[in-house]
């Protein structure tokens, strides 16, 4: 799971926004529960599971909107 992680915040800025795409969200949905599961935080789990599934097809938006302002994906860790 670390390598993961990794692997997405070394990715360029660029790279970052084109996976916070539509249909490829679903990578930073992964991330999300990647890093739940390294800090053990149960709410963050269950939140990250409830993204992946379809029905939470807006945070592509939230997730292009934070990368272009903060630079990173917001999560609750």
């Amino acid at each position: 799971m670390k390598s993961y992680i990794k692997l997405l915040d070394g990715f360029s800025p660029i790279v970052k926004i084109i996976i916070a795409l539509p249909f490829l969200d679903i990578l930073w949905n992964i991330y999300r529960l990647a890093k739940s599961l390294e800090k053990k935080n149960v709410l963050g789990i269950i939140i990250a599971i409830i993204l992946i599934l379809p029905g939470a097809a807006f945070m592509w938006l939230v997730d292009i909107i934070s990368l272009l302002v903060l630079g990173k994906v917001l999560w609750i860790d």
